[in-house]
């Protein structure tokens, strides 16, 4: 007799419920979220049969959280149902939309009794492997965190503070830069930065860490704050600069905890097997591969085909048909985190391959739009970078060119290619 689990997770308890093949209720169980919790429950499974060679399967709604590790150790699957799809296989028990959460455990763990093999269980990625997920996702997070603040600085600025604006939104780096920062801590009001002697101006830059150019920098920030705007009062003014120094002192937090886990992230990833055929693709570097691995995970198995990975990144189309009418357009269910980082990967490729930039313009030409011709590019590169993890080899571009690509005059010329094995079609 076969036993399936379903868990309703919250934030102090969770709900669990056992059937076994037939839809019989075996067991239900309210436990805490803590260790002892997870003990009853682990002795809750095993007194119905669970064993290390057979250890029975869970559902719930989550993918990630301590119960799910505890539940992940030795070889059980769990399965992340989606709450949507739950929703729907709730409706399936009765129409009078009742709802509790001994009920929704019922309803996961006949999912798994009905269906579990139209669902994909967690994947199987090592542990180093989850580590670069982690970290990868914390310094991706860390990034957004810091470009929302940045465009919250450069939105305040434009209210006051325009010579700013001008003195750092030409340079690499904006208002990121450490000598921006450091210049705008020390004058957060433009009536400030107009008093600055070139001296003060010098020790800004200097702390902040620059090196080289000093004095001539210092020159020309003294002659964009001396230049001549419009004010606000003195008292409206001052108001300005305490709000800019306050956002500054979270900004500095956000561009130090995007650089301290860009490093961290850098040496796990380096030490991971599959680094060296991720880096040996064209526009992927160490920040923007930990990001690919980590949406994509190590474990051999997760996808069947290629397909399933560009399904899975959503840069495969999807075709919706119904009688004579057929439409055929981009994905809209993704990994949206994977899609960020793919269209980056694509958009870099375009300068460090010329198959790449032939494959763009050719879509272009072909009638897609930017982002669409990106993202029939990344198709291609999801399927030659499955192809490089299974096969365990690094990206050849002259084997590429000799098996997959289709020669033409703008081919020819860049003496690349980026198609995927068996990837012929769109």
């Amino acid at each position: 007799m076969k036993i399936f689990c379903g868990i309703d997770w919250a934030e102090s308890h969770h709900d669990v419920a056992l059937v076994d093949d037939t839809g019989q209720l075996l067991a239900k169980r309210r436990i805490t979220d803590d260790v002892a919790g997870y003990r009853l429950l682990l002795d809750l499974l095993a007194e119905h049969g669970d064993t290390e060679a057979e250890p029975v399967p869970v559902a719930i709604e989550t993918n990630r959280g301590l119960l799910v590790a505890v539940l992940r150790t030795g070889a059980r699957q769990v399965f992340a149902i989606n709450p949507l799809a739950a929703a729907r296989y709730r409706d399936r028990h009765g129409v009078s939309r009742k709802k509790s959460d001994p009920g929704d455990a019922l309803v996961l763990a006949n999912i798994l009794r009905t269906d579990m093999p139209m669902h994909r269980p967690l994947p199987a990625d090592s542990d180093q492997g989850r580590a670069v997920t982690v970290l990868a996702r914390a310094q991706q997070d860390a990034v957004w965190n810091r470009q929302l603040l940045g465009n919250q600085i450069r939105s305040l600025l434009r209210e006051y503070y325009p010579a700013a604006l001008e003195a750092f939104q030409s340079k690499a780096g904006g208002l990121a830069r450490a000598d921006a920062r450091a210049v705008l801590a020390a004058a957060p009001t433009p009536s400030r930065a107009a008093r600055l002697s070139l001296v003060q101006l010098r020790a800004a830059l200097k702390r902040a860490g620059r090196s080289r150019g000093i004095d001539a920098e210092a020159e020309r920030l003294r002659d964009v704050f001396r230049a001549e705007y419009g004010h606000h009062p003195d008292a409206v003014e001052d108001a300005f600069g305490h709000q800019l120094a306050a956002l500054l002192k979270q900004f500095d937090a956000a561009c130090q905890a995007g650089d301290d886990l860009a490093q961290v992230v850098e040496t796990v990833f380096r030490e991971h097997p599959d680094a060296e055929i991720y880096l040996s693709f064209p526009g992927l570097g160490v920040q923007l591969a930990a990001r690919v691995l980590a949406e994509i995970g190590d474990d051999p198995t997760r996808f069947a085909d290629a397909r399933g990975l560009k399904a899975y990144a959503g840069s495969a189309p999807i075709t919706r048909a119904s009688g004579k009418k057929s439409y055929v357009g981009r994905r809209m269910v993704k990994n949206n985190r994977l899609m960020h980082a793919g269209f980056l990967w694509a958009f870099s490729s375009l300068q460090a391959s010329p198959g790449a930039d032939a494959h763009y313009r050719r879509r272009r030409d072909h009638g897609d739009w930017h982002a669409g011709a990106q993202r029939n590019l990344l198709n291609r590169l999801l399927g030659q970078l499955f192809h490089c993890l299974k096969s365990r080899q690094l990206f050849d571009k002259a084997e590429n060119l000799r098996r997959y690509f289709k020669p033409s005059a703008e081919s020819i010329a860049g003496n690349t290619s980026l198609l995927a094995p068996g990837d012929a079609r769109r």
